[in-house]
């Protein structure tokens, strides 16, 4: 068993996925966060299905 010293590029490559991951899972939350709010002002609103448009 032998301890080595990981190489400089792993530990560049697994500081730029932490910050594409944190970058991701922010942008997830604004949008949850987003769907929320919308959902909970009633902005969105299904139409009903026995309702015609006219046409």
């Amino acid at each position: 068993m032998s301890l080595r010293k990981e190489h400089e590029l792993h530990e560049r490559r697994f500081s730029r996925n932490l910050g594409v991951g944190l970058t991701l899972a922010a942008l997830v939350a604004i949008f949850f966060g987003m769907t929320v709010v919308k959902v909970t002002r009633g902005d969105y609103q299904m139409q009903p299905t026995g309702v015609s448009n006219g046409n």
